[in-house]
C-alpha cells in the first residue's frame, strides 16, 4: 500500500523493516515492564485493554493526516505513516512473544519445568509462513482492499484468543508471594547484555544490506526483499529450537568456507544472477546463525526472559537503524554491506593470537595472492578477459587459503577483509565515477570506451543503465541505447517528430535527459522526475549536456513521483507521452495500473499516443501491460525487439504503444515486430491488485524456452551438412522444414559494463 507512494524504492522496504523493528523494541519494552507487575490478573487485564485500544487504528489503511509523500524528506514521512497507521496494533502483537513465554514460564515453574524459549522458534516459524504465503497465496488471490479489512478482522480475532490466553494464565499461575523474590538467579552483567545487543545488530544489519545489495547491483525484484527476511526468520527458528538441526560447529565451517568467497566474488555484479543471488543470501544466512546460535547459547534463567528479549529486540533496531538511516549518510554506495559481513566473523570463537609456523606460511600466501589481484590490474589494465580470469583465480585461492586458519578469529577477520577490499579494486565496478547515494537509490557515473564512439559517459542506478552520452563534441547529441534511431522507440520518436506543427511532449523518468535532443524548436517537452540527484545531474553541463546544449524546444522538468504529477497536468495536453521510469531493473508498479493508463489516456490529444518502455530482466511485464491499455480503453502494439549490435548504438527493449484509437496505434506501429496480441491474457493489474509472482513464473518460462528451444544455426548447418551428403558437393537445393523458433523473451536494459 505504501510502495507506490514513495516510486517503488527498495529503500521503502528498508526503511519500514527498521520502524517495524522500532516498534517490536517497543512492544518487548512493555513486555518486560508489565513483568514487574507481580500479579498475572493484573498482568492480564492491563494487556486486554492494550488489545482493546490498538483497535481504534483500524481498518488498516495509509493515513493521510500527514500529507502527500515527500520528496525531501520520504524517510521521516513513511516513519510518521508508518506510526500512525500501522503502530498501535503492531507493538501490541509484538509482544505477544516474550508475554506468553513470561507467562509460561510463571506458569510452569520449578525443577524440571519445561523451557519457554522454544516458543520463540515456534513464533518465528508463524512468521516465517506468512511471510512466504503473501507473496504466493495472499497477493495473487486477493485485492488490497480484502487483505485490509481481512487483516483486520483477524487482529480482532487474534486479540480475543490472547486474551482467554491471558485470563487462563492468571487463573493457573496464581499471585506470586511477596516475600518470594520473582529473580532467582543474578541480574546479567552490562557486558553481557551488549554481547546480546551485538550479536542481534550484525544479522539485522546484514539483512538490509544484502537486500540493499541484490535490489540494486544484481537484480531488482520484490521477491529479493523477502528473501532475506525469511531467511532471518529461519536463522530465529533453528537457533531457538530445542534441538537445533544445525549445530554451532557445523553453521560456523559453513561460515568459514563460504563467506571469504562472498568477499571476492561480491563486487563481480554482472555475472550470472542466480550465482549472484545464492552466493549472498547463503553467506548472509550462515552469518545470521552463527550470531543467533551464539545468542542462544548465552541467553539467561527464564526469570530474566524478557529482558533478554529486550537487548534482543534493541540490537536489531541499532542494526536496521544504523542501514536505513546512518549508512546514507556516511557511504556513497553500499559499503555497510561488506563491512558488516567482515564485522560479524567477531562471533566466532577466539583462541587468542598464538599462531603456529604451518599457519603463518597459509597467512602470507593468502595476503600475496589477495595482494596480487590488484597488482595484476595495475600492471596490465582490466580490458583482457584472460586477466580477469586470472584475478578471479587469485582471489578464489585467497580464500581457499583463508580457510585453514578459521579457529584464530583475528587472523581469519584480517584476511577476509583484505581479500574484500582488493576485490573491490579489481571488481565490476572498478571504471566507475562518483556515487550519489539517497532515499531512492544510488546512482553512479562512470566512463567507458567503445570502438566507434570513443569515451561514453554513462549513469546507472544499480547493475541498470539509465542514460548515456558520447563525449566526442560531435556525437554528445547523438541518442544511444534504447533511443537510437535503429530501435523501436527511436522509430516512434521519428514519427512524433515529423509532425508539422509543434508538439507536447511528456516523459516520466529523466535519466541523463537524452529524450530532449528529439525536440525541435517550438516544441514543448515536460520530464517527471521523483529522484533530486538525477535531476541536479541531468542538469549540470559538466555532467550531461542533452538538456543544455542538445535541446532545440523548451524543457520543464517537474519533481515528484510522477502518477502525481502527471495527473495534475491538464487533459488533452500532449501529443506523445513516454513511461520510461525504473528503480533499478524494475518499472514500478503503480505505474502500470489500470488506473494510472486511464490517467495517461486522458491526456492525450484525440491523436496522441502513448509508450511505455517494459524491458525486465525478471519479470514478463507485456502480458499484464497489454491487460492494463484493454482494461482502460486503450488500443495498444507491442514490440519485443532483439538486436545482434554490440555496444552502444542499439539495445535490446520490449515497449509498448498505446492510443485512443486503433488508426493512431497504426500510425505509429511503423516496422517489424509489432503485434497486438498479448503474450499471454491474464488479469490486468490495478491498484488493488498485481501478480507479481505471476509474472516472475512467466519470464522463468520462457527463459526455459529459450534455454531448451534448438538453434537455429544449428538446425540449418545439420540441413545443409545433411544436403551435402545426400546431393553431392555443391547442391544444396534440399528441401527441409524449418526449425521451430525459441519462445521470445523479454529483452534486458544493458548492465553496467555491456
Amino acid at each position: 500500500m505504501v510502495l507506490p507512494l514513495l516510486g517503488g524504492s527498495p529503500a521503502v522496504w528498508n526503511t519500514s523493516l527498521a520502524f517495524f523493528q522500532f516498534a517490536l523494541l517497543f512492544g518487548y519494552a512493555y513486555a518486560h515492564l508489565l513483568q514487574r507487575v507481580r500479579s498475572l490478573k493484573t498482568q492480564a487485564l492491563v494487556h486486554i485493554a492494550a488489545l482493546a485500544l490498538a483497535v481504534l487504528a483500524l481498518p488498516l489503511r495509509v493515513t493521510t493526516l500527514l500529507g502527500p509523500a515527500s520528496n525531501d524528506h520520504p524517510a521521516l514521512w513513511l516513519l510518521g505513516v508508518l506510526a500512525i497507521s500501522i503502530g498501535a496494533p503492531f507493538a501490541v502483537l509484538s509482544a505477544t512473544a516474550p508475554l506468553v513465554q513470561a507467562w509460561f514460564a510463571r506458569v510452569y515453574r520449578g525443577e524440571g519445568a519445561p523451557q519457554p524459549y522454544p516458543l520463540y522458534a515456534a513464533s518465528n516459524l508463524g512468521s516465517l509462513l506468512a511471510l512466504l504465503a503473501y507473496p504466493t497465496l495472499v497477493e495473487p488471490f486477493s485485492t488490497l482492499a480484502h487483505q485490509r479489512m481481512g487483516w483486520s478482522a483477524l487482529y480482532i480475532c487474534f486479540a480475543i484468543l490472547l486474551s482467554v490466553v491471558a485470563l487462563r494464565a492468571a487463573r493457573q499461575g496464581g499471585e506470586v508471594v511477596v516475600e518470594q523474590p520473582t529473580e532467582v538467579t543474578p541480574r546479567p552483567s552490562w557486558k553481557t547484555r551488549l554481547g546480546w545487543l551485538l550479536l542481534s545488530a550484525a544479522p539485522s544489519s546484514l539483512m538490509l544490506g544484502v537486500t540493499n545489495h541484490l535490489a540494486m547491483d544484481v537484480a531488482s525484484t520484490p521477491f529479493l526483499w523477502v528473501g532475506p527476511l525469511a531467511l532471518y526468520l529461519l536463522t530465529f527458528v533453528i537457533a531457538f529450537a530445542d534441538k537445533p538441526p544445525i549445530r554451532l560447529n557445523q553453521a560456523l565451517l559453513a561460515q568459514a568456507v563460504i563467506v571469504p568467497i562472498c568477499a571476492a566474488f561480491a563486487p563481480y555484479v554482472t555475472g550470472p544472477i542466480a550465482f549472484q543471488i545464492i552466493l549472498h543470501l547463503a553467506t548472509f544466512f550462515v552469518t545470521a546463525l552463527v550470531c543467533h546460535l551464539v545468542l542462544v547459547g548465552k541467553r539467561p534463567a527464564p526469570d530474566h526472559l524478557t529482558e533478554f528479549y529486550f537487548w534482543m529486540s534493541l540490537g536489531g533496531v541499532v542494526g536496521g537503524g544504523f542501514n536505513a538511516f546512518v549508512a546514507p549518510l556516511l557511504f556513497s554506495n553500499v559499503w555497510e554491506y561488506p563491512i558488516i559481513l567482515v564485522l560479524a566473523l567477531l562471533a566466532r570463537p577466539w583462541e587468542g593470537w598464538r599462531i603456529d609456523r604451518w599457519r603463518l606460511g597459509v597467512v602470507a600466501t593468502c595476503i600475496v595472492l589477495t595482494v596480487l589481484a590488484p597488482i595484476t590490474a595495475q600492471l596490465w589494465g582490466y580490458d583482457s578477459d584472460e586477466l580477469e580470469i586470472v584475478r578471479k583465480g587469485l582471489l578464489l585461492g585467497a580464500a581457499i587459503y583463508a580457510v585453514p586458519v578459521r579457529n584464530l578469529t583475528p587472523y581469519f577477520v584480517g584476511l577476509v577483509a583484505l581479500i574484500s577490499f582488493c576485490a573491490e579494486h579489481v571488481g565490476d565496478r572498478i571504471n566507475s565515477g562518483p556515487s550519489f547515494r539517497n532515499f531512492f537509490g544510488v546512482i553512479s557515473e562512470s566512463i567507458e570506451t567503445d570502438d566507434d564512439l570513443g569515451d561514453i559517459k554513462i549513469i546507472s542506478h544499480g547493475s541498470t543503465l539509465h542514460g548515456a552520452q558520447a563525449q566526442d563534441p560531435e556525437l554528445r547529441c547523438k541518442p544511444l541505447l534504447y533511443y537510437n534511431d535503429a530501435t523501436p522507440i527511436g522509430a516512434v520518436f521519428a514519427k512524433v517528430t515529423s509532425a508539422p506543427t509543434p508538439v507536447r511532449m511528456g516523459v516520466v523518468g529523466l535519466g541523463a535527459g537524452v529524450v530532449s535532443t528529439i525536440t525541435r524548436p517550438g516544441d514543448v517537452l515536460d520530464y517527471f522526475e521523483i529522484n533530486p540527484v538525477v535531476v541536479k545531474l541531468a542538469k549540470d553541463p559538466e555532467e550531461f549536456t542533452f538538456l543544455s546544449n542538445c535541446s532545440k524546444g523548451k524543457v520543464n522538468v517537474i519533481l515528484g513521483d510522477a502518477r502525481f504529477t502527471v495527473e495534475e497536468q491538464p487533459n488533452q495536453l500532449y501529443d506523445f507521452l513516454m513511461i520510461d521510469a525504473f528503480s533499478s531493473d524494475a518499472i514500478p508498479a503503480h505505474l502500470m495500473t489500470v488506473e494510472a493508463m486511464k490517467i495517461y489516456l486522458a491526456k492525450l490529444k484525440p491523436g496522441g499516443v502513448l509508450m511505455v518502455h517494459i524491458s525486465n530482466r525478471n519479470l514478463e511485464l507485456a502480458s499484464p501491460a497489454m491487460a492494463v491499455a484493454k482494461a482502460a480503453g486503450g488500443y495498444a502494439r507491442l514490440n519485443d525487439f532483439d538486436t545482434d549490435e554490440e555496444g552502444y548504438t542499439s539495445a535490446a527493449l520490449t515497449v509498448m504503444i498505446v492510443g485512443k484509437s486503433a488508426q493512431v496505434v497504426d500510425k505509429y506501429a511503423v516496422g517489424e515486430g509489432w503485434t497486438a496480441a498479448p503474450p499471454e491474457v491474464v488479469r490486468p493489474w490495478t491498484d488493488d491488485y498485481t501478480n507479481l509472482m505471476g509474472a516472475l513464473i512467466r519470464r522463468a518460462k520462457q527463459e526455459w524456452a529459450n534455454a531448451t528451444a534448438p538453434d537455429d544455426d544449428e538446425d540449418e548447418a545439420e540441413d545443409d551438412s545433411a544436403a551435402t551428403d545426400d546431393e553431392g558437393e555443391g547442391e544444396d537445393d534440399t528441401e527441409t522444414a524449418a526449425p521451430t523458433p525459441p519462445v521470445a523473451a523479454a529483452p534486458a536494459k544493458p548492465a553496467t559494463k555491456p
